[in-house]
Order: structure tokens, then sequence, then C-alpha cells
């Protein structure tokens, strides 16, 4: 068991070895001190700072400041020793690179460039000759900008069926690179940036916008994007299309009504083209202008009409890339012609006005009309019959109605009962006053059928007397009646 473990922890030990040495190789490569980048404008001075704060054991000799350009090219600029002292080997810095400490030291030996160029940037390199490590070194990265000329314009065309350049944008010597990009609704494509170094180290971008233009594209706005690292934010460079193509013509203002006799009709020859057509020309068919016609530019007025203008009239418009003209035929009638249109919708309007007026006054007067006969005529059901008693009923001989009369109408409900007096002889029953009925008219006539409720009543009414009065043989003063009430 103890082989064992002796056997497992070699490999823990061998880790840890190779944990050291890595951590001290990592210590190694960061005595030097340096700063990754600087950035800098052509111009300026340069700091360049190197340190070997902690050496240890460690015994320098010699420091020395390197140019590692961008092709791989090393080149000695900046030489302290402690015996030997400075020196500035010949470089593309020469007279301008120093040791800011005079005399410098190993500990410390950072150095300035003045007049910083565009040609100076690239990788430096601050090396120890150090014993007995060797060389210990730390690298500064020296970048360089500078702030591009941008510019973008349009590019003159001519209306077509396929792409070219309509606009081209350039961001000139720059560092770095520009990025350029397109915003439009246009439908092309923006060309991919092609870069070009110039002899000063900085670069030129160009990009252009292919499209295929048509007369309508003429004037569209298409805009050009530019980022750089010196910018705050990206630049926009708005511009206009410039499509060239030949004139477009249309004659407007005949009314086809030119009728003898009219005065001051005139035509407009309305015209389109870039570039812009320098004059229009007018023309008759029959080859010549009346007196009564004058021309002014892209207007052509006719004084007053009459048979001469009979005719045909012709816009011509002519640019650098063509010609484009438009014509209209002159018919001259001996009367004016009548515009019925607007007068018929006038007429229509008007009628069916007066027929809403028309039926809104008939409506207010059926339902006033109906209102008051609710109010004030007789009543449209049928009176209830008369209640059966078991003592007493009543009848009513109806009064003559008056056919003149057709609102009059009897109260059946208000009858009274009267009493035969001669009849009674004392207190026997056979003596007993007997009451006389009379029936009560139901208001009505013959052929009208009675609920059966009213049959079955009367006579039940029969029945319970031994004799039923005729209402024929009754006197006035045997009898009551209600008086017709006139409405």
């Amino acid at each position: 068991m103890m082989r064992d473990s002796g056997s497992s922890s070699a490999p823990g030990l061998s880790l840890l070895l190779l944990l050291f040495l890595l951590t001290a190789r990592g210590t190694l490569a960061q005595k030097v001190k340096v700063e990754p980048e600087v950035v800098s404008y052509p111009g300026q001075t340069v700091t360049l700072r190197c340190q070997f704060p902690d050496k240890g054991q460690t015994q320098l000799t010699q420091v020395s400041w390197i140019l590692e350009n961008s092709s791989g090219l090393r080149t000695n600029i900046a030489v302290f020793h402690p015996t030997f002292g400075v020196n500035y080997p010949l470089s593309p810095v020469q007279g301008r690179v120093s040791f800011t400490v005079d005399p410098p030291s190993l500990e410390n030996p950072t150095i300035q460039i003045t007049d910083i160029a565009l040609t100076d940037e690239g990788n430096y390199v601050c090396e120890y000759a150090a014993y007995p490590t060797g060389n210990e070194k730390g690298v500064t990265s020296l970048v360089l900008l500078a702030k591009p000329e941008n510019s973008a314009s349009p590019i003159t065309v001519t209306a077509g069926n396929s792409p070219v350049p309509v606009a081209q944008c350039v961001s000139a010597n720059g560092r770095p690179p520009a990025t350029l990009t397109w915003v439009t609704n246009l439908s092309g494509n923006g060309t991919a940036p092609v870069q070009a170094s110039n002899s000063d180290n900085t670069v030129t971008v160009r990009s252009e916008y292919l499209f295929t233009p048509t007369a309508a594209d003429n004037g569209k706005e298409i805009t050009c994007v530019v980022s750089h690292r010196t910018l705050a934010r990206a630049e926009n460079y708005p511009m206009k299309l410039v499509v060239q193509y030949p004139p477009q013509v249309q004659i407007v203002g005949y009314d086809n009504n030119w009728y003898v006799g009219r005065t001051n009709v005139v035509l407009t020859c309305q015209y389109q083209g870039n570039p812009t057509p320098p004059t229009v020309n007018w023309k008759m068919s029959s080859g010549f202008m009346p007196d009564s016609v004058e021309v002014a530019q892209n207007k052509l007025t006719v004084r007053k009409v009459d048979d001469s203008v009979n005719t045909t009239f012709i816009c011509e418009v002519t640019n650098v890339l063509g010609t484009g003209k438009d014509q209209v035929s002159v018919f001259v009638r001996e009367t004016p012609l009548v515009e019925k249109g607007s007068a018929t919708g006038s007429i229509i309007g008007a009628i069916i006005g007066v027929i809403l007026f028309i039926a809104l006054i008939i409506t207010i007067v059926v339902v006033v009309r109906k209102q008051r006969m609710n109010r004030d005529g007789p009543p449209t059901h049928k009176p209830p019959p008369p209640k059966k008693h078991t003592t007493v009923s009543y009848n009513a001989v109806p009064a003559p109605i008056s056919n003149n009369d057709p609102f009059a109408y009897y109260e059946t409900q208000r009858v009274e009962p009267v009493t035969d007096l001669d009849s009674y002889h004392g207190d026997d029953e056979d003596d007993q006053p007997k009451m006389i009925y009379h029936n009560t008219s139901s208001g009505l006539e013959d052929s009208e059928i009675l609920p059966p409720y009213y049959e079955r009543d009367m006579d039940t009414e029969i029945c319970d007397n031994e004799q039923q009065p005729n209402p024929s043989t009754l006197s006035k003063e045997d009898s009551f009646m209600s008086a017709p009430m006139i409405v």
C-alpha cells in the first residue's frame, strides 16, 4: 500500500513542477515593463516607456531600442551602456529620438520621438542584455492615426437598361483605413471598398453605388456613411442622383368647349428633361399661326376663337439627348357646350329634398291626428256585457241615435232600476212589488256577434224571470235611458 501511495504521488509532483516552471517563465517574460500600445497623430511627440524594476540576481549590461517595421526589418535607434554611454545609430528617426533622462539608467531607459510621422508606425522593442538569463525585452506597438478627408458625389449618368455607377464615396489619406457603407431606398448595390496605400503610409478607400437609372430616379437621395477611428461618430454624406433623359412633354388646357367668340383660352406645354431644355417650339398643323394666337415660352393664348384655330397644335421640346413633343386637336363649335352634369345633379338633389320634406309633413299630420282621435274619439273597444246579479238586473232601452252624428254613443253603466209602486198591495208575498227590467243595449248592431259569455248571461236572466217585458210597451216614465254624448 505504501508502494501504491508513492507511485500515485509522483504524477502530482510532476504537475506541480510543470506549473512552477511555467509561472517562473511567465515571471521572467514580464520583467521588462512597457506599454503594449501607444496611439499618436503626425507631428506630435511620442514617449515610449521601459523599466526593469525588479532585476534580482540578474546582471544588466546594456539596453537597446529597436524599430521593427511592418515588413519585419529591425533597426537599432538608441543604445545605452553604463560604461560606453549613449549612442543613436543611423535610423529613420535619427535626430528625433533621445532618452528622456541624461544620462539614462538601465532601470528606466525611456525614450521620446519628436515630430512623429506616419512612416514611424511600427513595433518598438526595449531589449536588455542580461546575465545569466540572456536577453530580456518588452514590445510597444506605436499606432499613428490620420483623420481622413471624406467626400461623396453623384455621377452623372443617362437613363438606360443596365447597372452603372451613379454615386461614389471616397475617404482619402486616412490611417487606419476607413469603413464605407451606403444608405438608400434604391434597389442597387454598393461595390466593395477598394484601398490604395499612399507614400506617407496613409490609405485611401473608395466605393461606388451601382444602379440601373431611369428618368424617374433623377433627384432621388442616397447617402454614404464613413466610419473611422479618429471620428467620434460616423459621418453622413447625402446626395441626389443626376440622371439625364430626353424631354417628356404634355399639353394641358383644352376643355373641348372652344366656341366661336370665346376669348383668352390658353394651352400650356408642360415638360421635363435633364438637362433642362432651353426652348419650347409651338406649331400648327395648318402651317401658320393666325393673328389671334400669341405664344410666350410654354404658353399659347388664343385671344378670340374662330375657325382659324380649328386645327391641331403641336409643342416640341429639345435637349442634348433628344426631342419630345405632344399635340392636341381643337374642335371649334358654333355655340357653347352646355355642361349638364352639375345642373342635373342639382335638380335631382332639389327633387329629393322636396320629397323628403313632403314626407316629413305628412308624417307629422298623421301622428297628430292619430293622437287627437285617441284622446277625444269614441272608444275603440267593445263595452263589457252587464253582470248577472241574483236579485236585480238592469235593462235599458237605447235612445235613438242620429245617423248624422258618428261620435254619439251611450253609457250603458249608468242605468237605474224602475219600481212599479201601483202593484204593491201589502205584505202578501204574492203582492210584493215586482221589479221591472229593461234590456241594456250594448250599442252593438244586429249584425254583430255577441261574445259567448254575454249570451250565457242573457239566457240565465230570461230563465230566472217568468216574463220578459217588451221594451216597446214601456212608457217614457217607466224607463230610464242615458242621454247621448256629443264629442
